[in-house]
């Protein structure tokens, strides 16, 4: 079924989206709860979701669009998939939070670890953000250095420690370092180019003993979306393993998307620890991380490591993401995503051909650059037109797809996405890239 069409744009809303809009930016700074949303990079004022369903969204003011977003990643599914709603709804009835301990996150636990070799032990947090700083944390603890080294354009939450030359919103709003954040613990942050080994090797050669870790997305998708080259994971592990830091990888959003053990599955690495999110809450609010048994002992209650959360593995959220895991292993998932993203690729790389843009896609993520390639980093990624961007974004919108309000956010596919979906996608962007 193709979208419906509206007179008037969802960024320039009416009736009760601009009177919610208003209400908001009285109530709300900036009247969202998520900076990206506000619409800041593209222009106009954002819409009002009413409810979701499979791959469309219907606004409350009554317009369906297609939806390329997926609350940012966890709808692999799509949204609101029956057995997720029915997992959630059976486990609401037998308590909303209980404060001890609880079934599902033993059962959570041992997916994970089943699902991604390298974590031998695991613990559920409240968010990415949560999960990546206590990574950093823990490798601090167990290293006794202070150092830690990311990469430009990997966004990797609202962590002090990891706001620096962040993606995501930080690049949207053109402030990739934010206040707040004491310059005394930016200093212990070293950022490098994504892709640039030699970088490291001499960072390492000059630091390599005052580095507790380094912490990266492996396929950075906070900048739109760019590959590791061939041997530049491979030679972070080296330089790691050499001087004593640990290997984060930040799979928040890319574990259990482009795999069920996520990048690391794909690319055949074993990091110390990894980030996760997302996916494994269906929709709810969710984090982990894990790695070796060793490393994780050192968190309390039996190390020196402290890291607690009053909300951390509730039954609705783990309920939500058991279900969805299991009906992606159910239904062979990953290879139907493949299936669709080189549909979806096959179709936008037609569209662009001998035109100045570069589309980047890997499974279910996918990025269309309004730059000439190549685009392996931040500098890169940042050439793109914004204003060309921005004009896209609107007429995608006005015709019903909604895409990423930024350029430097990722798109997500899902098993919601079915090839009459992507081929009116593609007319779309054709239409408006002609």
């Amino acid at each position: 079924m193709p979208a419906s069409s509206s007179p008037s744009s969802p960024s320039s809303p009416s009736n009760l989206s601009a009177q919610l809009w208003s209400e908001a930016l009285r109530w709300i700074p900036g009247g969202v709860n998520s900076p990206v949303r506000a619409f800041r990079a593209v222009g106009g004022t954002p819409f009002f979701v009413k409810s979701a369903s499979g791959c469309r969204l219907i606004t409350v003011d009554g317009q369906e669009l297609i939806d390329y977003v997926g609350t940012w990643g966890p709808a692999i599914l799509g949204h609101a998939p029956t057995v997720v709603v029915e997992a959630v709804r059976t486990a609401a009835t037998q308590g909303l939070s209980f404060g001890t301990p609880n079934p599902l996150e033993v059962e959570m636990a041992q997916t994970i670890c089943r699902m991604v070799p390298s974590i031998e032990k695991v613990r559920m947090v409240n968010s990415g953000t949560e999960a990546t700083m206590s990574c950093i944390r823990l490798a601090r603890g167990a290293t006794g250095r202070d150092r830690i080294v990311k990469f430009e354009g990997c966004y990797h939450g609202h962590v002090d420690s990891l706001l620096v030359k962040a993606g995501s919103g930080a690049l949207t709003f053109g402030t990739p370092d934010s206040a707040g954040v004491p310059a005394a613990l930016a200093a212990l942050t070293t950022t490098l180019p994504f892709n640039d080994l030699t970088a490291a090797e001499t960072l390492f050669q000059k630091q390599g003993r005052e580095i507790a870790c380094v912490i990266l997305e492996p396929v950075p998708a906070n900048a739109g979306l760019y590959l590791p080259e061939p041997g530049f994971l491979e030679g972070l592990q080296a330089l790691c393993k050499e001087y004593g830091a640990l290997l984060i990888f930040d799979e928040v959003m890319t574990g259990f998307r482009l795999a069920p053990g996520g990048y690391q599955e794909r690319c055949g690495m074993q990091p110390d620890l990894t980030a996760l999110g997302k996916v494994i809450g269906g929709g709810l609010p969710v984090g982990a991380f894990g790695g070796r048994a060793d490393l994780m002992d050192q968190l309390a209650p039996t190390g020196p490591v402290y890291q607690a959360g009053t909300l951390s593995g509730n039954p609705l959220a783990l309920a939500a993401g058991l279900t969805q895991l299991r009906e992606m292993e159910r239904c062979d998932g990953w290879n139907q995503l493949e299936k669709i993203g080189s549909l979806l690729e096959e179709n936008i790389q037609t569209i662009i051909q001998n035109k100045p843009f570069t589309f980047h896609r890997l499974g279910s993520l996918f990025c269309l650059y309004f730059s000439e390639g190549p685009v392996r980093n931040l500098s890169d990624a940042k050439k793109n037109r914004a204003e060309e961007f921005a004009h896209f974004f609107q007429q995608a919108l006005a015709r019903g797809i909604y895409f990423a309000p930024s350029q430097f956010e990722a798109g997500f596919i899902s098993l919601a996405h079915t090839p009459e979906v992507v081929a009116r996608t593609s007319e779309v962007i054709a239409e408006v890239l002609k």
